[in-house]
């Protein structure tokens, strides 16, 4: 689901030989106008190899990776299509190693378009061919040329890929070497290591990116700043710290405070005395078990906490919660409402004193849907991860989880009947006939033991939704289809295999994905020519039905019904036109199917309305809903909004929220959590649609407002966007696009994190917090300061003036207080929940001799060093010379921010 470039209109036609399982033809370096291409054929055996003699090879090879540029001269020079960059791959070999008969496998997330000649030899080949093997998995096999390594000698490989690299984690890791009859192994310089202050992962082989022209811009019209520490401090500068405004702070804000100056705190230092014959225990002892991890805990002698009903309606978890010095009043009409209002006391609560200040507040969400999406495909992430979020998620009163549990890379949910799904789809290794596993991917290297790898078995998921329950979270379960269902199709083949190996060929064909006579060619997003499942099969629906029925049958053990199901139907690449299947439906049908351009509708709707019968509502992304015929739809439909709003991304949300379906906007470069946080190829994630996501920019969200946010923000490239909400008509006099209807509302907002570039819950972590809590404000809070939705249609640029200035400062100065609140209290409790969040690189800069630093988030920590030396504490500013690099500490003093060099 990542990746989208299709979306900001800047996907390349993929080149040939990129998908062909061909090697690559050679190019001579850009000095000449045009090339030659010469096939070149990989070395047949030379020698035998031992297993020793491959280890000792993988484990002092060293491999690095470095971006030379985004301008190489054989592409296009000017706009982003035709796109390419130029990058080397150096291989140095401590040992002889004469052989040639191995090939080297690794994950390139852009594919290879050419392999170039040796710079200094033109005429001659490479010594090295790279070949494209599927998806993101590529081979590099020595060729003629290569004479093999001598002890200390070097061989570079350089090499022209598509679009661009603009992330030094674009590099993957585990490299692994393959000879024929023996086990691979992974080659030690290309594993990930640690950084023991930061907790997170290094690329020891990946080279650093030095150049802001040539390698962290993307085209010729690129304007975005690379986020160095002088130009953080500048983006800083608004931000003051002032402990004080953290002080009556709760996060969300709530929709009304009334705060007694008057009346002394009340402290909770002995405790509380609970008293809620209302409600059940067990819907707020997750809550309670929150405070008691500040140190409040239930006491005899406690100030009395008592939980009562509402006597006035209020929203779905809607709450009022009393302070005064004897006593605090929770009143709430269901669970969520008695959670929440915990969860408010619990922030304002100060973690050093454990003291209140007197208050009243009442308190509903803004929106119904408060979610956020973890896709657990690509690469795994534990149960414990999953249990530590939710329990995040309700602090913050969000409401939804949106697991996505299969894609390409993985199957990730035990199946009562269909144990291949988990015993092959679970796992990444090297089998090159996906017999035992899945190809390797995204650098998981060839092992199935690796962390990557994995899934929940039935008990775990009962477990997760218990624990959900718990919290008053509902997880929406995902599968991906009918693309980006690679791990589905290979799991089921191996059991088609393996059922007619006994014989039994009806059962072998009950769950079969494909026609085996499709001959059409295509290529997915992803680059994989073979992750759709075919919707001309009955055997398909079949499956569906399958899964569906087992995931309900967990949901209903766990005691929270399955009512929403997640189907994905996006970035469907152009399948089946080839497939005798479909061709004798299409001419023989009563589906509605009457041309190749309705097979991907026709999936939706069928799976959509068999869900509907079951009692479930089925929920898509917006790309694949879109295609649908809403009259064939069932009337409940939820469909979540991807599209980039600088690309005109509004339009769908606002077309699909008209049709009165259940529209949750996810739009990528404000909540695709995977994205960088700040412009700096050392930042982990994608970035393909924005490469600066930080809480501030999600903090200004207009969500009601899609196209007001062209006011405030610029696209991928740092330049300003007009968002034209007025209404579109085609040459028929159709409506294609237009305002809102007037009453027709978002349904709510989902965070999103997709796992590609993420291989460990601590970097899940890193990535999603402290995002979260700015998800959490505008999910649940309103702000005065956001622009009213203007239902006639107008258009919206930075010069359009309906985000005033009145509204720019009033949203400045509840910045500023949502900062000092994260900086001076709200961290805190993330560190001691031991959340892994992120923080903040630090702004700093020197002026006449003298260093100045300012933080994102004020009331954290700050330090420097100078020459390499020690790291000293930073408290005002301090004269300096030499090197100086600064970084930021966590709230409790223990992890450290990743370093910035000043000068």
């Amino acid at each position: 689901m990542n990746n989208k470039l299709v979306a900001i209109a800047v996907m390349l036609t993929l080149f040939g030989a990129a998908c062909s399982e061909k090697p690559l033809e050679a190019v001579s370096q850009p000095a000449a106008t045009t090339n030659a291409a010469v096939a070149i054929t990989p070395v047949s055996q030379n020698g035998t190899i031992s297993q020793q003699q491959l280890h000792d090879f993988a484990n002092t090879l060293g491999v690095t990776y470095a971006t030379l540029t985004n301008y190489p001269q054989q592409c296009t020079s000017s706009g982003v299509d035709g796109r390419c960059f130029a990058a080397q791959i150096t291989f140095t070999s401590a040992i002889d190693f004469k052989a040639r008969d191995w090939a080297i496998y690794y994950s390139q997330l852009r594919p290879v378009k050419a392999v170039l000649s040796p710079e200094q030899s033109p005429e001659l080949l490479p010594e090295f061919v790279i070949t494209h093997v599927k998806g993101d998995l590529h081979k590099i096999t020595p060729t003629e040329q290569f004479a093999g390594f001598e002890a200390g000698q070097t061989y570079t490989v350089d090499f022209i890929g598509e679009l661009w690299q603009l992330s030094e984690t674009d590099a993957m890791p585990n490299y692994y070497v393959v000879a024929p009859g023996l086990e691979p192994e992974v080659i030690a310089s290309t594993r990930l290591g640690i950084d023991p202050d930061t907790g997170m992962e290094t690329r020891p082989y990946a080279v650093a990116f030095v150049s802001e022209q040539t390698q962290y811009k993307r085209s010729d019209t690129d304007t975005l700043k690379w986020a160095k520490a002088e130009v953080l401090f500048e983006a800083n500068a608004q931000v003051q710290p002032e402990p004080t405004l953290a002080i009556n702070t709760i996060i969300p804000t709530p929709k009304s405070q009334i705060i007694d100056s008057a009346a002394p705190a009340v402290s909770l230092s002995s405790g509380y005395k609970l008293s809620a014959t209302e409600v059940k225990r067990s819907a707020i002892d997750a809550a309670l078990a929150r405070l008691e991890r500040l140190g409040v805990t239930e006491q005899k002698q406690g100030i009395s906490l008592t939980l009562r009903p509402l006597t006035k309606p209020l929203m779905a978890g809607g709450y009022q919660l009393s302070i005064t010095p004897d006593n605090i009043t929770i009143r709430a009409g269901d669970d969520a409402g008695y959670a929440y209002g915990i969860a408010s006391l619990t922030s304002l609560i100060d973690v050093n004193t454990l003291s209140v200040n007197t208050m009243q507040i009442e308190d509903e969400p803004r929106y119904a849907y408060r979610g956020m999406h973890v896709d657990v495909a690509r690469n795994f992430h534990s149960k414990q991860f999953i249990l530590d979020l939710l329990d995040q998620m309700a602090a913050y009163k969000l409401n939804k989880l949106h697991l996505h549990m299969a894609d390409d890379e993985g199957w990730r949910l035990e199946i009562d009947g269909l144990p291949e799904l988990t015993d092959i789809g679970s796992k990444r290794c090297h089998d090159l006939q996906e017999n035992r596993c899945l190809l390797p991917q995204l650098g998981s290297g060839p092992d199935a033991a690796s962390a990557v790898n994995g899934y929940y078995t039935k008990a775990d998921y009962i477990d997760i939704l218990k624990y959900a329950n718990a919290r008053q979270i509902q997880v929406i379960p995902s599968m991906d289809m009918p693309g980006h269902s690679r791990a589905a199709i290979k799991s089921m083949e191996a059991r088609y295999r393996k059922l007619l190996a006994k014989g039994d060929i009806a059962a072998a064909n009950q769950y079969r994905l494909i026609d085996p006579q499709d001959t059409t060619q295509y290529a997915s997003i992803q680059y994989y020519d073979d992750n759709t499942l075919n919707v001309c099969l009955e055997s398909s629906f079949d499956f569906v039905g399958k899964v569906v029925d087992e995931i309900a049958l967990l949901h209903q053990q766990a005691g929270q019904p399955l009512t929403v199901y997640h189907i994905g139907a996006d970035e469907t690449a152009g399948a089946w036109i080839e497939s005798p299947v479909c061709q004798a439906f299409l001419h023989n049908n009563d589906k509605g199917v009457a041309s190749e351009q309705d097979y991907g509708a026709y999936f939706i709707e069928r799976v959509a309305n068999i869900l509907a019968e079951k009692g479930i509502e089925a929920a898509g992304w917006s790309d694949g809903m879109s295609h649908t015929r809403p009259e064939r739809m069932p009337a409940n439909i939820q469909s979540n909004i991807w599209d980039v709003i600088s690309y005109d991304g509004f339009k769908r949300a606002h077309k699909q929220a008209n049709l009165q379906w259940d529209t949750v906007l996810s739009n990528p470069e404000v909540l695709y959590f995977d994205f960088p946080y700040e412009a700096d190829p050392k930042e982990h994630g994608y970035y393909w649609a924005s490469r600066n996501t930080n809480e501030r920019k999600i903090f200004s969200f207009m969500p009601d407002n899609l196209p007001a946010n062209a006011e405030q923000w610029t696209n991928i490239e740092g330049q300003p966007f007009t968002a034209d909400d007025t209404i579109k008509l085609n040459e028929q006099g159709q409506r294609l696009s237009g305002p809102l209807a007037r009453g027709v509302t978002f349904r709510g907002l989902q965070g999103q994190i997709w796992s590609e570039t993420i291989r460990s819950d601590d970097v899940a972590e890193y990535m999603i917090f402290p995002r979260l809590l700015a998800l959490a404000e505008r999910a649940w809070h309103q702000a005065d300061w956001e622009v009213p939705y203007q239902h006639q249609g107008v258009v919206y640029h930075q010069d359009s003036d309906f985000f005033t200035d009145d509204m720019r400062a009033k949203q400045q100065a509840q910045w500023q207080v949502f900062a000092n609140t994260l900086g001076h209290k709200e961290l805190q409790k993330l560190d001691m929940a031991n959340i892994a969040y992120r923080v903040p690189t630090l702004g700093a800069r020197i002026e006449g001799g003298m260093l100045q630093i300012n933080h994102f988030y004020p009331g954290l920590q700050a330090e420097y060093r100078l020459n390499g030396g020690q790291w000293q504490p930073y408290t005002q500013q301090v004269e300096v010379e030499g090197k100086v690099e600064v970084r930021g500490v966590a709230a409790d003093g223990q992890r450290k921010g990743r370093m910035l060099r000043v000068n």
